[in-house]
């Protein structure tokens, strides 16, 4: 994602790899006992959102200026400058994770809330409601802006969350882009990306959406907060806000009409609820169906199917180790030689065949997942991401030899 050097795909690369080598030199010891005192101090202290704000940010403000005066970054270029307090932000962070996100009971009842109501609404909103012009309603191709989206919860650092959501914002707007081009249409602005914004958040309602957000205003370093970054960022505050306090206005509805729609959103979602745990009794009780017997639910759809898979992955703490196994999901196009484009296209060729005769299999929609002008951003990945212990082993042990 080109982010006017913010979140520059480029220095991704360095980010984890290039700190940790730094941090484990001789030299760095005091670096490395500060951090870890930091870590410390702030873990033997009860939550406090403002208080632990105000800490990280200056502790982090204080050690890019350390490394500046360094002599391990003497002659360091600014990308390696920025490397290192990427680093720095993605260590401390991953060590915090669970100390400071969703960690006030203020937090965890906003998340319910806004899950909750976002449940609701989806069952019955459509583009129209939202006022989205039909020449730039494309929900296939939404689709996308979804799925990067959904992958919020995968991470712990601050900006590898936000890209998340910077992804998401720019698949949306090449989308709108590329619709106005197509129809001779006026450039998009905000009226026309805002509302698409909401549509597609709506859709995806990850879980803890607002600790999310919370947690990246409050830990993503100040400094690169800022441009493309705090704009789209900035919208998904408002789209947040906007959800909270949604009504009939808000979605250009008939109050009595929005009110039946709710009453029966809360009906359908209490009658999955119950039979889902029904079923979940039966399969416990019955480890096979008769052949001739018919599943009661119905069928889960290609999406169900991959969040249910997301929180698999997340619950056995192996996403690296299974990520490790496709070697390019990571790579950067200069990386790559003919022999390895060919070998790409093959496995696209069969994912492509695997997904269409999946999708056609449960009855659903087949698209392109991939909107021309768009540049996917890369969180940076690493086995630490679901592992603070091992995160830890990799610079504090410097002080214990």
């Amino acid at each position: 994602m080109e982010n006017s050097g913010v979140l520059s795909s480029a220095a991704a690369p360095l980010t984890w790899n290039d700190f940790l080598e730094r941090m484990r030199h001789p030299s760095s010891i005091d670096f490395v006992k500060a951090i870890r005192s930091f870590v410390g101090s702030v873990l033997n202290n009860a939550p406090d959102a403002e208080r632990d704000t105000v800490a990280v940010q200056q502790f982090f403000a204080n050690m890019e200026a350390a490394f500046r005066a360094h002599s391990l970054w003497a002659r360091s270029s600014e990308e390696e400058l920025e490397s290192a307090g990427e680093g720095l932000e993605k260590y401390v962070m991953t060590k915090l994770f669970t100390r400071m996100f969703a960690s006030t009971p203020e937090d965890v009842k906003a998340d319910e809330l806004l899950y909750e109501k976002i449940s609701l609404i989806q069952q019955f909103i459509r583009p129209e409601n939202l006022d989205i012009k039909p020449v730039f309603q494309n929900e296939d191709s939404w689709l996308l802006a979804q799925k990067e989206l959904q992958k919020i919860n995968t991470y712990k650092a601050p900006r590898d969350k936000l890209v998340c959501i910077l992804n998401c914002c720019k698949v949306i707007s090449n989308l709108l882009l590329d619709a106005s081009r197509a129809s001779d249409e006026d450039h998009p602005g905000a009226d026309d990306f805002l509302p698409v914004l909401i549509y597609v958040t709506i859709k995806a309602n990850p879980p803890q959406l607002h600790s999310n957000l919370a947690y990246i205003e409050r830990f993503r370093r100040q400094t690169h907060l800022v441009a493309e970054a705090a704009y789209f960022f900035t919208n998904m505050l408002s789209v947040e806000s906007f959800i909270m306090n949604i009504d009939a206005n808000a979605l250009s509805m008939d109050e009595s009409e929005f009110e039946k729609n709710m009453e029966s959103a809360q009906t359908l979602l209490s009658s999955l609820s119950q039979s889902s745990g029904t079923q979940k009794q039966s399969d416990q009780n019955n480890e096979k169906y008769d052949n001739d017997r018919s599943p009661v639910n119905k069928t889960p759809s290609i999406s169900d199917l991959e969040n249910k898979g997301a929180r698999m992955l997340l619950e056995e703490n192996k996403t690296s180790q299974v990520f490790r196994d496709f070697p390019f999901l990571y790579s950067e196009a200069g990386d790559l030689t003919v022999s390895d484009v060919e070998e790409l296209l093959g496995n696209y060729k069969q994912l492509v065949f695997k997904y269409v005769c999946l999708a056609k299999g449960l009855g659903v929609k087949t698209s392109s997942l991939s909107p021309t002008g768009v540049k996917i951003e890369k969180p940076v990945i690493t086995r630490n991401d679901h592992s603070s212990d091992d995160v830890g082993n990799d610079i504090t042990r410097v002080v214990d030899e």
